[in-house]
């Protein structure tokens, strides 16, 4: 196995190099990160791009919040996969080796950590709407519509990109001798909060209460089916969105868990830039938090069907969208009504035009 310095590590993750760095521990992955985020990179980018082509025509048919926050989600993914793999990773670690202007640096963490920020805080209001959907439909009716998670999406942005500011200062603690100092304590720890212990807070939560919620209608229906009062009613199941949440937090918290772990172990036990086996444990940790942005797309796949079926026609570059043919149909129903209201009105008009039969007549007299 290839032998190679301690320089595997993306920007986000690192900062820049510092006078007092001795002898590093040895990366004895070699070219194996290089290979697999290029090839991470390469498939990743163009199935969020593809991603966010179907679920703005799935936004654009269906006029819900889902698919507007999911859209969001996927934007940061792009994002996250173009500064940090691509820019923090292959241009200036594997390609520059980090010999460019120490602003640069910086100024790219700046946008590396609100990439990443935002690709995380995103599944935050897709989660707080299916829990008000499933928990409180009402409430869900008057405060879900596209206009609002436009404003909620906007709001998040901006937040992550103002929680990235603080990391401008963000120093190399994974490859200098020197002890973390008190900055550095507060960043990392600012840090592993705003990404992973707060996030996942939040999805343990509302997943908590989504799915006892789902417990409760599920009992519910065994005491109809008991009692014999929904004879014919097909057995609640779990819907096809739910299922989309549950899969999308549940991945991200279990690809997240490893490098958030070995974060704090480094901080406090043993030092990355000390420990070729913390120093493996890290890159392999960075490797499965990456990932997390490429795996989406399949988890829609595999769970939604109006999601395969939208991929499948702009794959297959079909038609016009859905929402025309839906225009289409309603125009010719409102011509179906209108020209049966005319004939009923035609009908009724003859029917008192013309006289009574003389019988009818004396008898209604």
């Amino acid at each position: 196995m290839i032998v190679r310095p301690n320089s595997s590590v993306s920007s986000i993750l690192g900062g820049t190099q510092g006078p007092e760095e001795v002898s590093r521990s040895e990366c004895v992955l070699g070219f194996i990160p290089v290979i697999y985020y290029s090839a991470l990179l390469c498939v990743g980018v163009p199935v969020n791009i593809l991603t966010a082509v179907v679920l703005s025509r799935l936004a654009s048919r269906t006029k819900k919040s889902l698919y507007l926050y999911l859209l969001a989600l996927t934007g940061s993914d792009i994002l996250t996969q173009l500064f940090i793999i691509f820019v923090g990773f292959l241009l200036e670690t594997a390609v520059f080796h980090r010999q460019v202007p120490e602003l640069l640096l910086h100024s790219v963490s700046v946008l590396e950590f609100a990439a990443n920020h935002a690709s995380i805080w995103a599944a935050v209001p897709l989660t707080v709407d299916r829990y008000l959907a499933l928990c409180h439909p009402l409430l869900h009716r008057q405060v879900s519509y596209p206009s609002r998670a436009r404003r909620i999406i906007a709001i998040v942005l901006a937040l992550a990109l103002a929680s990235g500011v603080p990391f401008f200062w963000w120093s190399d603690v994974w490859r200098v001798s020197r002890p973390p100092t008190r900055l550095d304590r507060a960043l990392i720890w600012t840090h592993v909060a705003i990404i992973y212990f707060l996030p996942c807070s939040i999805f343990l939560s509302l997943n908590a209460l989504i799915l006892r919620r789902l417990r409760v209608r599920q009992q519910q229906r065994r005491q109809e089916e008991h009692g014999g009062r929904c004879r014919g009613k097909p057995p609640y199941r779990m819907g096809k969105t739910t299922a989309m949440l549950l899969a999308v937090t549940s991945v991200f918290a279990v690809l997240w868990a490893p490098r958030t772990v070995v974060v704090l172990y480094h901080l406090h036990v043993s030092s990355v830039h000390r420990d070729w086996r913390v120093h493996l444990a890290y890159d392999l940790a960075n490797m499965l938090a990456m990932l997390n942005t490429a795996v989406n797309f399949f988890l829609y796949c595999f769970v939604s069907r109006p999601f395969r079926a939208a991929v499948r026609d702009v794959l297959l570059l079909r038609g016009p969208p859905l929402r025309l043919h839906r225009t289409l149909r309603h125009q010719q129903a409102a011509a179906n009504v209108s020209t049966s209201s005319l004939s009923s009105s035609h009908k009724r008009y003859q029917r008192d035009v013309t006289p009574s039969a003389p019988g009818r007549a004396s008898v209604t007299t």
